[in-house]
């Protein structure tokens, strides 16, 4: 008999009904959240109308309650690459749980682990190896870290408007004063503007910096690097011995139509490449800081440095063969090709709308993570009107738009970042042209109301008053 054959079966003193709990208590989940979790996330959804109960969701759909189909442009603020609920995805999660694994032992090497850092580093060639972390932010903390300890050298240089994360080391990074605010001290490092390189120069000449560590296209605003600039800024650090980090968490595995973003610029090779949210598929958090040999070979420098830098469920079973799933659905289903052909579509079709809406000043990004720009109008009535919610707060004819997308046309979207008038566009890779259309159709129903001074401009009044009082 064997050791498997011959284990006791586990006793049972009670059983968990998961279902039978959500059907019981899911009604309240307002309240869980007002009563334990962050109170303002259930106040603010109330006021915006966006206090929704979504019952089941599945690729770039979702059903609330009373069955009204959603359609997600959102993904999870770029998590749910794949949409939800991929069933690759899922029957490889099956399959990791069916195994009994002896995962996170932590003296022993899985298999799962090294297959995907190899599929990973397939898609950048001059990498070489892998950490795994459990999320974005960690993935940059990472990077940091090393960038740091390879260099010898302490500050990293990040860009104006970035956002990196927000622990610690990746607040340190972003460059959103809303974020920071009120957490100091942080690390010593220093914003420089996307795209000037005469200014990351005068940084890199004064010796202390390890790395710059830039998004290809910021989330925030959906701002791309100018042409050139991911190059020219690679070829200075070398010459100051420095780091380029590449930040690709949101704008990884074909988000933008390469599986990187710096993919899009010729002779760009980032030494360390950041890169979490869709690599989840959705599931199971997960982060991956991907870099070159000596960085790796000089942190991890000897058998005394072997847990230098770690983490307790880096790695784990589940969230590795969720990974090697979703590599698996890109290449099968040919994401990164269907990401251009849509994405294309739909940026297309949406700049074209500037011609008709004097509110609608500019449709920018790659792929599918688009950004649309909202600007003063140019008609005496339309001025009016704008000119009362920017001086009440900038931001606003955003969350008008925003609004009325989810109530009248069950479309989810968000505004690209404080004191925007942007909407990001990052809908799930798996989006066709029957969802492109009902979001054009819908976005150009909004902006008709916009201009002929429909009812989204009382809901501007309300906005402005809740401003004014400072809510």
């Amino acid at each position: 008999m064997t050791t498997a054959e011959s284990a006791p079966e586990p006793s049972r003193t009670g059983e968990f009904d998961l279902g039978a709990l959500l059907a019981e208590r899911g009604a309240e989940r307002y309240e869980l959240h007002t009563r334990y979790l962050n109170h303002q996330l259930p106040r603010m959804l109330r006021t915006i109308g966006f206090d929704k109960v979504y019952e089941r969701a599945e690729g770039a759909h979702f059903w609330d309650a009373d069955g009204n189909d959603h359609l997600d442009m959102l993904a999870g603020f770029g998590v749910m690459g794949l949409g939800r609920h991929h069933p690759v995805v899922r029957k490889a999660l099956h399959d990791v749980l069916d195994a009994s694994l002896a995962d996170l032992t932590r003296f022993d090497c899985q298999p799962l682990p090294g297959l995907l850092a190899e599929r990973l580093l397939a898609h950048s060639p001059h990498l070489d190896r892998v950490f795994f972390g459990n999320s974005g932010t960690e993935a940059v903390e990472t990077a940091l870290k090393f960038a740091r300890y390879a260099t010898g050298r302490p500050r990293v240089l990040y860009c104006a408007h970035a956002f990196h994360g927000l622990t610690t080391g990746s607040l340190s990074v972003n460059g959103e004063s809303g974020f920071r605010d009120g957490f100091a001290p942080l690390l010593p490092d220093t914003a420089v503007p996307l795209g000037d390189l005469d200014a990351l120069a005068r940084e890199l000449r004064k010796g202390d910096v390890a790395a710059l560590i830039v998004e290809p296209i910021q989330g925030k605003g959906v701002h791309e690097a100018p042409p050139g600039y991911l190059r020219a800024a690679q070829e200075l650090l070398r010459r100051h011995r420095a780091l380029l980090i590449a930040d690709e968490v949101q704008t990884g595995l074909g988000r933008t139509g390469d599986f990187y973003a710096y993919q899009h610029e010729e002779g760009v090779e980032p030494d360390l490449v950041c890169v979490a949210k869709a690599l989840s598929g959705g599931y199971v958090p997960v982060g991956a800081t991907l870099g070159r040999d000596w960085i790796f070979k000089k942190v991890y420098s000897s058998m005394d440095r072997v847990l230098v830098h770690s983490a307790s469920f880096g790695a784990n079973a589940q969230a590795m063969a969720a990974g090697l799933a979703v590599l698996s659905v890109m290449e099968d289903e040919g994401i990164v090709a269907r990401v251009r052909s849509t994405g294309g579509l739909l940026r297309t079709r949406l700049a074209a709308l500037t011609e008709k809406y004097e509110l609608l000043a500019e449709v920018r990004g790659r792929g599918l993570m688009i950004g649309i720009e909202f600007g003063r109008p140019r008609s005496l009535k339309l001025r009016g009107r704008w000119a009362m919610l920017q001086a009440a707060r900038k931001g606003l004819f955003a969350q008008m738009v925003v609004v009325p997308l989810l109530q009248r046309h069950r479309i989810l979207t968000q505004v690209s970042g404080d004191h925007m008038e942007v909407i990001k566009l990052i809908p799930p890779l798996v989006i066709d042209e029957g969802d492109v259309n009902r979001f054009v159709d819908a976005f150009t129903a909004v902006m008709d109301d916009a201009h002929d001074g429909g009812l989204m401009w009382e809901f501007g009044r309300t906005l402005v008053k809740q401003a004014v009082a400072g809510r």
